[in-house]
Protein backbone atom coordinates (compact mmCIF):
# COMPACT_ATOMS: atom_id res chain seq x y z
CA UNK A 1 0.00 0.00 0.00
CA UNK A 2 2.62 2.18 0.74
CA UNK A 3 4.04 2.11 -2.73
CA UNK A 4 0.90 2.93 -4.18
CA UNK A 5 0.66 6.08 -1.96
CA UNK A 6 3.99 6.80 -3.04
CA UNK A 7 3.43 6.69 -6.79
CA UNK A 8 0.28 8.37 -6.61
CA UNK A 9 1.82 10.94 -4.94
CA UNK A 10 4.81 11.29 -7.87
CA UNK A 11 2.13 11.59 -10.29
CA UNK A 12 0.11 14.14 -8.52
CA UNK A 13 2.77 16.25 -7.64
CA UNK A 14 4.06 15.75 -11.15
CA UNK A 15 1.24 16.72 -12.59
CA UNK A 16 1.55 20.59 -11.27
CA UNK A 17 -1.38 19.70 -8.46
CA UNK A 18 -0.83 21.16 -5.45
CA UNK A 19 0.02 19.98 -2.17
CA UNK A 20 -2.69 19.83 -0.57
CA UNK A 21 -4.66 18.02 -2.91
CA UNK A 22 -2.31 15.50 -3.53
CA UNK A 23 -2.38 14.71 0.22
CA UNK A 24 -6.30 14.95 0.17
CA UNK A 25 -6.78 12.37 -3.14
CA UNK A 26 -4.31 9.91 -1.67
CA UNK A 27 -6.01 9.71 2.13
CA UNK A 28 -9.27 9.22 0.18
CA UNK A 29 -7.72 6.28 -1.95
CA UNK A 30 -5.93 4.83 1.03
CA UNK A 31 -9.26 4.97 2.80
CA UNK A 32 -10.73 3.41 -0.31
CA UNK A 33 -8.13 0.58 -0.22
CA UNK A 34 -8.46 -0.32 3.40
CA UNK A 35 -12.36 -0.86 3.04
CA UNK A 36 -11.84 -2.74 0.00
CA UNK A 37 -9.25 -5.23 1.98
CA UNK A 38 -11.61 -5.11 4.99
CA UNK A 39 -14.53 -6.59 2.98
CA UNK A 40 -12.81 -9.20 1.54
CA UNK A 41 -11.15 -10.67 4.96
CA UNK A 42 -14.43 -10.37 6.21
CA UNK A 43 -16.08 -12.25 3.31
CA UNK A 44 -13.38 -14.88 3.71
CA UNK A 45 -13.68 -15.56 7.15
CA UNK A 46 -17.45 -15.07 7.44
CA UNK A 47 -17.84 -18.68 6.90
CA UNK A 48 -15.49 -19.32 9.82
CA UNK A 49 -16.99 -16.71 11.85
CA UNK A 50 -20.30 -18.33 11.61
CA UNK A 51 -19.06 -22.30 12.31
CA UNK A 52 -18.23 -23.46 15.72
CA UNK A 53 -14.77 -24.13 17.05
CA UNK A 54 -15.65 -27.95 17.19
CA UNK A 55 -12.86 -30.28 15.83
CA UNK A 56 -11.11 -33.86 16.59
CA UNK A 57 -9.82 -33.34 19.81
CA UNK A 58 -13.25 -31.90 21.35
CA UNK A 59 -14.99 -35.58 18.99
CA UNK A 60 -12.51 -37.31 20.79
CA UNK A 61 -12.80 -35.85 24.51
CA UNK A 62 -17.15 -36.14 23.74
CA UNK A 63 -16.42 -39.87 22.77
CA UNK A 64 -18.89 -39.35 19.70
CA UNK A 65 -18.92 -38.17 16.04
CA UNK A 66 -22.34 -36.88 14.54
CA UNK A 67 -22.90 -37.45 10.58
CA UNK A 68 -25.76 -35.30 9.41
CA UNK A 69 -27.32 -37.73 6.46
CA UNK A 70 -30.18 -37.89 3.88
CA UNK A 71 -32.33 -40.97 4.68
CA UNK A 72 -31.29 -42.07 1.18
CA UNK A 73 -29.90 -46.15 -0.62
CA UNK A 74 -26.10 -43.52 -0.19
CA UNK A 75 -26.47 -42.39 2.42
CA UNK A 76 -28.61 -44.33 5.14
CA UNK A 77 -31.45 -45.99 6.15
CA UNK A 78 -33.38 -49.02 7.79
CA UNK A 79 -33.57 -52.43 5.54
CA UNK A 80 -34.68 -55.34 6.85
CA UNK A 81 -34.30 -53.93 10.33
CA UNK A 82 -30.20 -53.45 9.95
CA UNK A 83 -28.81 -50.03 9.77
CA UNK A 84 -27.29 -49.68 5.84
CA UNK A 85 -26.21 -47.08 3.31
CA UNK A 86 -22.82 -47.05 1.53
CA UNK A 87 -21.52 -43.50 3.51
CA UNK A 88 -22.95 -45.14 6.75
CA UNK A 89 -20.84 -48.21 6.82
CA UNK A 90 -17.64 -46.36 5.92
CA UNK A 91 -18.38 -43.73 8.22
CA UNK A 92 -18.96 -46.43 11.01
CA UNK A 93 -15.33 -47.87 10.09
CA UNK A 94 -13.94 -44.05 10.73
CA UNK A 95 -15.73 -44.20 13.73
CA UNK A 96 -14.40 -47.75 14.71
CA UNK A 97 -10.80 -46.09 13.95
CA UNK A 98 -11.36 -43.07 16.26
CA UNK A 99 -12.72 -45.22 18.99
CA UNK A 100 -15.90 -42.94 19.33
CA UNK A 101 -19.77 -43.38 19.17
CA UNK A 102 -20.81 -43.40 15.41
CA UNK A 103 -24.52 -40.78 15.40
CA UNK A 104 -26.26 -39.96 12.70
CA UNK A 105 -29.09 -37.12 12.29
CA UNK A 106 -31.33 -37.34 9.25
CA UNK A 107 -31.79 -34.21 7.37
CA UNK A 108 -34.94 -33.54 6.14
CA UNK A 109 -34.38 -30.48 4.09
CA UNK A 110 -31.03 -30.46 2.11
CA UNK A 111 -31.17 -26.56 1.62
CA UNK A 112 -30.61 -26.37 5.41
CA UNK A 113 -27.60 -29.07 5.51
CA UNK A 114 -24.46 -26.79 5.43
CA UNK A 115 -25.64 -24.10 7.71
CA UNK A 116 -26.46 -27.23 9.98
CA UNK A 117 -23.34 -28.51 9.56
CA UNK A 118 -21.38 -24.58 10.45
CA UNK A 119 -23.38 -24.24 13.01
CA UNK A 120 -22.72 -27.32 14.98
CA UNK A 121 -25.47 -30.19 14.87
CA UNK A 122 -23.38 -32.51 13.04
CA UNK A 123 -19.20 -32.73 12.50
CA UNK A 124 -19.99 -34.65 8.95
CA UNK A 125 -22.27 -33.94 6.18
CA UNK A 126 -23.37 -37.83 3.91
CA UNK A 127 -25.62 -37.54 1.67
CA UNK A 128 -23.79 -38.52 -1.55
CA UNK A 129 -22.28 -35.01 -2.16
CA UNK A 130 -21.07 -33.84 -5.35
CA UNK A 131 -18.46 -31.02 -4.91
CA UNK A 132 -18.76 -27.84 -6.74
CA UNK A 133 -17.04 -24.97 -6.34
CA UNK A 134 -19.64 -22.97 -4.94
CA UNK A 135 -20.06 -25.45 -2.05
CA UNK A 136 -16.48 -25.13 -1.68
CA UNK A 137 -17.24 -21.30 -0.39
CA UNK A 138 -19.44 -22.61 2.34
CA UNK A 139 -17.40 -26.02 3.21
CA UNK A 140 -14.30 -27.87 3.04
CA UNK A 141 -14.60 -31.45 1.81
CA UNK A 142 -12.62 -34.73 2.30
CA UNK A 143 -11.00 -36.49 -0.34
CA UNK A 144 -13.14 -38.24 -3.10
CA UNK A 145 -15.04 -41.96 -1.85
CA UNK A 146 -15.74 -41.49 -5.33
CA UNK A 147 -16.08 -40.22 -9.09
CA UNK A 148 -19.23 -40.66 -10.90
CA UNK A 149 -21.17 -38.34 -13.54
CA UNK A 150 -24.99 -37.64 -13.57
CA UNK A 151 -27.19 -39.27 -15.36
CA UNK A 152 -31.08 -38.98 -16.67
CA UNK A 153 -33.79 -40.74 -15.25
CA UNK A 154 -36.18 -41.91 -17.50
CA UNK A 155 -39.11 -44.51 -17.75
CA UNK A 156 -39.31 -47.20 -20.25
CA UNK A 157 -42.31 -47.30 -22.67
CA UNK A 158 -45.59 -49.48 -21.34
CA UNK A 159 -45.21 -53.01 -21.89
CA UNK A 160 -41.62 -53.12 -22.39
CA UNK A 161 -41.43 -56.33 -20.63
CA UNK A 162 -42.82 -57.83 -24.17
CA UNK A 163 -40.17 -56.26 -26.29
CA UNK A 164 -37.00 -56.83 -27.38
CA UNK A 165 -34.09 -54.97 -25.55
CA UNK A 166 -33.19 -52.78 -28.94
CA UNK A 167 -37.32 -52.16 -29.60
CA UNK A 168 -37.92 -50.37 -26.33
CA UNK A 169 -34.46 -48.68 -26.75
CA UNK A 170 -35.59 -46.84 -30.11
CA UNK A 171 -37.88 -45.04 -27.60
CA UNK A 172 -35.50 -43.48 -25.05
CA UNK A 173 -33.73 -40.28 -25.25
CA UNK A 174 -30.13 -41.29 -25.92
CA UNK A 175 -28.46 -38.02 -26.36
CA UNK A 176 -28.73 -34.42 -24.45
CA UNK A 177 -29.62 -32.73 -27.11
CA UNK A 178 -32.84 -34.18 -27.04
CA UNK A 179 -33.77 -32.38 -23.64
CA UNK A 180 -35.08 -29.22 -25.37
CA UNK A 181 -38.57 -28.73 -24.22
CA UNK A 182 -38.69 -31.26 -22.04
CA UNK A 183 -39.71 -30.76 -18.47
CA UNK A 184 -36.90 -32.14 -15.60
CA UNK A 185 -37.71 -32.41 -12.11
CA UNK A 186 -34.48 -31.84 -9.68
CA UNK A 187 -33.41 -30.11 -6.48
CA UNK A 188 -32.50 -26.64 -6.97
CA UNK A 189 -29.31 -26.26 -4.86
CA UNK A 190 -28.40 -29.51 -6.67
CA UNK A 191 -25.11 -29.87 -9.12
CA UNK A 192 -28.01 -31.59 -11.46
CA UNK A 193 -29.48 -27.86 -11.84
CA UNK A 194 -26.43 -26.19 -12.91
CA UNK A 195 -25.87 -28.93 -15.22
CA UNK A 196 -29.21 -28.34 -16.96
CA UNK A 197 -29.02 -24.76 -17.52
CA UNK A 198 -25.14 -25.29 -19.09
CA UNK A 199 -27.00 -27.68 -20.91
CA UNK A 200 -29.82 -25.25 -22.45
CA UNK A 201 -26.77 -23.20 -23.30
CA UNK A 202 -24.96 -26.22 -25.18
CA UNK A 203 -28.08 -27.37 -26.86
CA UNK A 204 -29.65 -23.95 -27.72
CA UNK A 205 -32.88 -24.78 -26.76
CA UNK A 206 -34.60 -24.35 -23.48
CA UNK A 207 -34.98 -27.08 -20.89
CA UNK A 208 -37.90 -26.71 -18.83
CA UNK A 209 -36.45 -27.13 -14.92
CA UNK A 210 -38.92 -28.10 -12.23
CA UNK A 211 -37.37 -26.30 -8.98
CA UNK A 212 -37.82 -29.06 -6.25
CA UNK A 213 -36.56 -27.57 -2.71
CA UNK A 214 -34.41 -29.77 -0.22
CA UNK A 215 -37.56 -31.65 0.46
CA UNK A 216 -38.05 -33.71 -1.92
CA UNK A 217 -34.86 -36.47 -2.07
CA UNK A 218 -33.36 -37.71 -5.33
CA UNK A 219 -34.79 -41.09 -4.53
CA UNK A 220 -38.56 -39.88 -3.99
CA UNK A 221 -38.16 -38.25 -7.80
CA UNK A 222 -37.02 -41.61 -9.24
CA UNK A 223 -40.14 -43.41 -7.88
CA UNK A 224 -41.90 -40.84 -9.30
CA UNK A 225 -40.66 -41.04 -12.51
CA UNK A 226 -41.34 -44.79 -12.19
CA UNK A 227 -45.16 -44.01 -11.10
CA UNK A 228 -45.55 -42.02 -14.21
CA UNK A 229 -45.59 -39.07 -12.45
CA UNK A 230 -43.32 -36.80 -13.29
CA UNK A 231 -41.22 -37.84 -16.87
CA UNK A 232 -37.72 -37.28 -16.03
CA UNK A 233 -34.99 -36.53 -13.40
CA UNK A 234 -31.66 -36.35 -13.05
CA UNK A 235 -29.17 -38.03 -10.10
CA UNK A 236 -25.57 -39.22 -9.69
CA UNK A 237 -24.85 -42.82 -11.59
CA UNK A 238 -23.81 -44.70 -8.09
CA UNK A 239 -27.56 -43.58 -6.86
CA UNK A 240 -29.29 -44.16 -9.94
CA UNK A 241 -27.74 -48.11 -10.42
CA UNK A 242 -28.92 -48.44 -6.66
CA UNK A 243 -32.42 -47.31 -7.50
CA UNK A 244 -32.78 -50.12 -10.61
CA UNK A 245 -32.90 -52.76 -8.29
CA UNK A 246 -36.49 -51.55 -6.89
CA UNK A 247 -37.82 -49.72 -10.43
CA UNK A 248 -37.05 -51.97 -12.98
CA UNK A 249 -39.10 -50.00 -15.40
CA UNK A 250 -36.42 -47.18 -15.45
CA UNK A 251 -33.40 -46.58 -18.08
CA UNK A 252 -30.14 -44.49 -16.29
CA UNK A 253 -28.09 -44.77 -19.91
CA UNK A 254 -28.13 -41.14 -20.94
CA UNK A 255 -24.84 -39.70 -19.21
CA UNK A 256 -24.93 -35.39 -19.05
CA UNK A 257 -21.64 -34.97 -17.33
CA UNK A 258 -17.87 -35.46 -17.12
CA UNK A 259 -17.46 -38.00 -13.51
CA UNK A 260 -17.53 -35.90 -10.47
CA UNK A 261 -16.70 -35.86 -7.32
CA UNK A 262 -18.35 -37.38 -4.71
CA UNK A 263 -17.09 -36.85 -0.68
CA UNK A 264 -17.62 -36.06 3.05
CA UNK A 265 -18.61 -32.63 3.90
CA UNK A 266 -16.36 -31.12 6.60
CA UNK A 267 -16.66 -27.55 8.53
CA UNK A 268 -14.00 -24.75 8.02
CA UNK A 269 -13.28 -24.73 11.33
CA UNK A 270 -12.18 -28.50 11.93
CA UNK A 271 -9.17 -28.81 9.77
CA UNK A 272 -7.88 -31.81 12.58
CA UNK A 273 -11.01 -33.77 11.73
CA UNK A 274 -10.28 -33.07 7.79
CA UNK A 275 -6.90 -33.98 7.95
CA UNK A 276 -7.27 -37.14 9.96
CA UNK A 277 -10.23 -38.49 7.79
CA UNK A 278 -8.45 -38.24 4.46
CA UNK A 279 -5.44 -39.70 6.10
CA UNK A 280 -7.43 -42.44 7.08
CA UNK A 281 -9.52 -42.08 3.98
CA UNK A 282 -6.35 -42.71 1.45
CA UNK A 283 -5.71 -46.08 3.26
CA UNK A 284 -8.66 -47.43 3.85
CA UNK A 285 -9.93 -47.34 0.30
CA UNK A 286 -7.12 -49.47 -0.45
CA UNK A 287 -8.25 -52.08 1.72
CA UNK A 288 -10.39 -55.62 0.88
CA UNK A 289 -13.01 -53.88 3.14
CA UNK A 290 -14.14 -50.84 1.61
CA UNK A 291 -13.98 -52.21 -2.29
CA UNK A 292 -16.61 -54.68 -0.39
CA UNK A 293 -18.81 -52.23 0.52
CA UNK A 294 -18.41 -50.14 -2.45
CA UNK A 295 -18.77 -53.42 -4.58
CA UNK A 296 -22.08 -54.54 -2.03
CA UNK A 297 -23.82 -50.89 -2.98
CA UNK A 298 -23.16 -50.55 -6.95
CA UNK A 299 -21.86 -54.18 -8.43
CA UNK A 300 -24.56 -56.49 -7.34
CA UNK A 301 -27.92 -56.60 -8.98
CA UNK A 302 -31.26 -57.36 -6.96
CA UNK A 303 -30.96 -61.15 -7.88
CA UNK A 304 -27.63 -63.23 -9.00
CA UNK A 305 -28.30 -64.08 -12.51
CA UNK A 306 -26.66 -67.24 -12.58
CA UNK A 307 -30.10 -68.77 -12.67
CA UNK A 308 -32.93 -66.63 -14.03
CA UNK A 309 -35.33 -69.09 -15.35
CA UNK A 310 -37.80 -70.45 -13.58
CA UNK A 311 -37.70 -73.89 -13.06
CA UNK A 312 -40.82 -75.54 -13.78
CA UNK A 313 -41.91 -78.84 -15.81
CA UNK A 314 -45.33 -78.88 -16.70
CA UNK A 315 -45.38 -82.19 -18.02
CA UNK A 316 -44.43 -83.28 -14.62
CA UNK A 317 -46.77 -81.43 -12.93
CA UNK A 318 -43.89 -79.74 -11.01
CA UNK A 319 -43.11 -76.10 -10.17
CA UNK A 320 -39.70 -76.21 -9.20
CA UNK A 321 -37.35 -79.05 -8.56
CA UNK A 322 -37.28 -77.91 -5.04
CA UNK A 323 -40.99 -78.81 -4.42
CA UNK A 324 -40.50 -82.00 -2.03
CA UNK A 325 -38.49 -78.91 0.07
CA UNK A 326 -41.13 -76.47 0.25
CA UNK A 327 -43.88 -79.34 0.89
CA UNK A 328 -42.29 -80.47 3.93
CA UNK A 329 -41.09 -77.26 5.56
CA UNK A 330 -44.75 -75.87 4.87
CA UNK A 331 -46.45 -78.91 5.82
CA UNK A 332 -44.05 -78.59 9.12
CA UNK A 333 -45.84 -75.05 10.16
CA UNK A 334 -49.04 -75.56 9.02
CA UNK A 335 -48.78 -72.77 5.60
CA UNK A 336 -49.52 -73.46 2.19
CA UNK A 337 -46.05 -75.01 0.51
CA UNK A 338 -47.34 -72.99 -3.25
CA UNK A 339 -47.25 -69.59 -1.09
CA UNK A 340 -43.93 -70.53 0.40
CA UNK A 341 -42.86 -71.10 -2.84
CA UNK A 342 -44.39 -67.88 -4.36
CA UNK A 343 -42.29 -65.61 -2.08
CA UNK A 344 -38.97 -67.52 -2.77
CA UNK A 345 -39.67 -67.57 -6.51
CA UNK A 346 -39.92 -63.51 -5.58
CA UNK A 347 -36.81 -63.40 -3.54
CA UNK A 348 -34.47 -65.70 -6.17
CA UNK A 349 -36.17 -66.69 -8.82
CA UNK A 350 -35.69 -70.18 -6.99
CA UNK A 351 -31.89 -69.40 -7.80
CA UNK A 352 -29.88 -71.29 -4.01
CA UNK A 353 -27.09 -69.11 -4.83
CA UNK A 354 -28.37 -65.70 -5.40
CA UNK A 355 -26.67 -62.51 -3.84
CA UNK A 356 -28.44 -59.49 -3.80
CA UNK A 357 -28.38 -55.97 -1.98
CA UNK A 358 -27.08 -55.68 1.64
CA UNK A 359 -25.21 -58.97 1.24
CA UNK A 360 -28.73 -61.11 1.15
CA UNK A 361 -27.94 -64.48 0.15
CA UNK A 362 -29.60 -67.68 -0.74
CA UNK A 363 -33.09 -68.97 -2.21
CA UNK A 364 -34.79 -67.17 0.85
CA UNK A 365 -32.30 -64.41 0.71
CA UNK A 366 -31.21 -64.10 4.40
CA UNK A 367 -29.50 -61.14 5.48
CA UNK A 368 -26.06 -61.96 6.91
CA UNK A 369 -26.98 -61.12 10.26
CA UNK A 370 -30.35 -62.82 10.73
CA UNK A 371 -29.52 -66.35 8.43
CA UNK A 372 -27.68 -68.02 10.82
CA UNK A 373 -30.49 -67.62 13.56
CA UNK A 374 -32.11 -69.92 11.51
CA UNK A 375 -29.09 -72.21 10.76
CA UNK A 376 -28.70 -70.60 7.12
CA UNK A 377 -25.48 -69.69 5.49
CA UNK A 378 -24.49 -68.57 2.47
CA UNK A 379 -23.10 -72.24 1.37
CA UNK A 380 -26.14 -74.03 3.13
CA UNK A 381 -28.06 -76.57 0.86
CA UNK A 382 -31.04 -75.84 -0.65
CA UNK A 383 -33.30 -77.81 1.90
CA UNK A 384 -31.92 -76.15 4.79
CA UNK A 385 -32.32 -72.46 3.06
CA UNK A 386 -36.16 -73.26 2.36
CA UNK A 387 -37.16 -74.54 5.90
CA UNK A 388 -34.93 -71.87 7.89
CA UNK A 389 -36.89 -69.25 5.77
CA UNK A 390 -40.13 -71.19 6.50
CA UNK A 391 -39.22 -70.94 10.12
CA UNK A 392 -38.83 -66.93 9.73
CA UNK A 393 -42.17 -66.52 8.17
CA UNK A 394 -43.33 -68.64 10.81
CA UNK A 395 -41.67 -66.65 13.64
CA UNK A 396 -42.85 -63.01 11.85
CA UNK A 397 -46.31 -65.08 11.69
CA UNK A 398 -46.43 -65.72 15.10
CA UNK A 399 -45.18 -61.96 16.22
CA UNK A 400 -48.76 -60.63 14.87
CA UNK A 401 -50.77 -62.35 17.15
CA UNK A 402 -52.81 -58.98 16.86
CA UNK A 403 -53.76 -59.66 13.42
CA UNK A 404 -57.41 -61.33 13.32
CA UNK A 405 -57.48 -62.65 9.80
CA UNK A 406 -55.58 -65.31 8.78
CA UNK A 407 -55.00 -63.70 5.17
CA UNK A 408 -54.32 -60.52 6.00
CA UNK A 409 -52.07 -61.72 9.11
CA UNK A 410 -49.70 -63.53 5.80
CA UNK A 411 -49.47 -60.31 4.20
CA UNK A 412 -48.26 -58.22 7.25
CA UNK A 413 -45.90 -61.36 7.79
CA UNK A 414 -44.65 -61.20 3.94
CA UNK A 415 -44.35 -57.50 4.22
CA UNK A 416 -42.13 -57.84 7.68
CA UNK A 417 -39.74 -60.63 5.33
CA UNK A 418 -39.27 -58.09 2.79
CA UNK A 419 -38.83 -54.38 4.48
CA UNK A 420 -38.66 -55.44 8.51
CA UNK A 421 -41.28 -55.15 11.28
CA UNK A 422 -40.01 -51.56 12.06
CA UNK A 423 -41.09 -50.30 8.67
CA UNK A 424 -43.95 -52.53 8.86
CA UNK A 425 -45.19 -50.84 12.41
CA UNK A 426 -44.31 -47.04 10.93
CA UNK A 427 -46.86 -47.72 8.18
CA UNK A 428 -49.63 -49.42 10.91
CA UNK A 429 -48.92 -46.51 12.99
CA UNK A 430 -50.15 -43.84 9.67
CA UNK A 431 -52.92 -46.11 8.91
CA UNK A 432 -54.11 -45.42 12.18
CA UNK A 433 -53.57 -41.99 12.32
CA UNK A 434 -55.15 -40.91 9.09
CA UNK A 435 -58.37 -42.78 10.03
CA UNK A 436 -57.51 -46.17 8.43
CA UNK A 437 -57.52 -49.70 9.36
CA UNK A 438 -54.01 -51.02 11.34
CA UNK A 439 -55.22 -54.21 11.36
CA UNK A 440 -55.86 -54.78 7.72
CA UNK A 441 -53.17 -54.87 4.88
CA UNK A 442 -55.35 -54.99 1.72
CA UNK A 443 -56.77 -50.67 1.13
CA UNK A 444 -55.70 -49.88 4.45
CA UNK A 445 -51.80 -50.20 6.08
CA UNK A 446 -50.39 -51.52 2.25
CA UNK A 447 -51.27 -47.32 1.05
CA UNK A 448 -49.11 -46.11 4.24
CA UNK A 449 -46.50 -48.52 3.38
CA UNK A 450 -46.89 -46.35 -0.23
CA UNK A 451 -46.46 -43.33 1.71
CA UNK A 452 -43.61 -44.18 3.83
CA UNK A 453 -41.10 -43.02 0.75
CA UNK A 454 -43.17 -39.61 1.15
CA UNK A 455 -40.96 -36.92 3.31
CA UNK A 456 -44.71 -35.43 4.42
CA UNK A 457 -45.38 -39.12 5.90
CA UNK A 458 -41.77 -40.31 7.00
CA UNK A 459 -40.66 -37.03 8.83
CA UNK A 460 -44.18 -37.77 11.40
CA UNK A 461 -43.15 -37.85 14.41
CA UNK A 462 -44.54 -40.83 15.09
CA UNK A 463 -42.17 -42.77 12.70
CA UNK A 464 -39.31 -44.33 13.90
CA UNK A 465 -37.48 -45.86 11.29
CA UNK A 466 -37.56 -43.22 8.48
CA UNK A 467 -38.38 -44.33 4.78
CA UNK A 468 -38.60 -47.08 3.36
CA UNK A 469 -39.29 -47.92 -0.30
CA UNK A 470 -42.80 -48.34 0.27
CA UNK A 471 -43.74 -48.98 -3.51
CA UNK A 472 -41.26 -51.57 -3.80
CA UNK A 473 -43.14 -53.47 -0.49
CA UNK A 474 -45.97 -52.97 -1.74
CA UNK A 475 -46.12 -54.49 -5.14
CA UNK A 476 -43.62 -57.33 -3.41
CA UNK A 477 -46.79 -58.61 -1.32
CA UNK A 478 -49.16 -58.21 -4.08
CA UNK A 479 -47.06 -60.02 -6.89
CA UNK A 480 -46.18 -63.09 -3.98
CA UNK A 481 -50.04 -63.47 -3.59
CA UNK A 482 -50.93 -63.11 -6.95
CA UNK A 483 -48.25 -65.71 -8.07
CA UNK A 484 -50.05 -67.59 -5.27
CA UNK A 485 -53.48 -67.40 -6.88
CA UNK A 486 -51.75 -69.30 -10.26
CA UNK A 487 -49.66 -71.79 -8.59
CA UNK A 488 -52.89 -73.00 -6.51
CA UNK A 489 -54.74 -73.37 -9.90
CA UNK A 490 -51.86 -74.94 -11.35
CA UNK A 491 -49.90 -76.83 -8.82
CA UNK A 492 -51.20 -79.41 -5.81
Amino acid sequence: MQRFNDFLFFILVKNRIKTIYALLIVLIFTFIYDRISVNRDLSVNSVYANSVRFDLPEILKKGKITVLAENSSTSFFIYRGKKMGFEYEVLKEFANELGVELEVKIVDNLDDITKRLNEGEGDIVACNYTVTKDRCKEIDFSIPTMRTNQVLIQRKPKNWEKMETYQWKEKMLVDPSQLFQKKIHVWRNSSYYQRLIHLQEEIGDTIYIQEQDGRTGAEELIEMVSEGMIDYTVTEANLARINLRFYDNLDIDLSLSIKQKIAFGLRKSSPLLKARIDKWLESYMRKTAFKYIKHKYYDITQVSTAIKTEFRSLKGGELSIYDSYFKSSAKKYGWDWRLLASLSYQESKFNPNAISFGGAYSMMQFMPGTGPKYGVFPYSAPQTQIMGGMRKLSDDYISWSVIPDKVQRQKFTIATYNSGRSHVEDARYLAGKHGLNPNVWDDNVEIMMLNLSKKEYYRDAGVKSGAAKGSVTHRYVREIFSRYEMYSTLYH
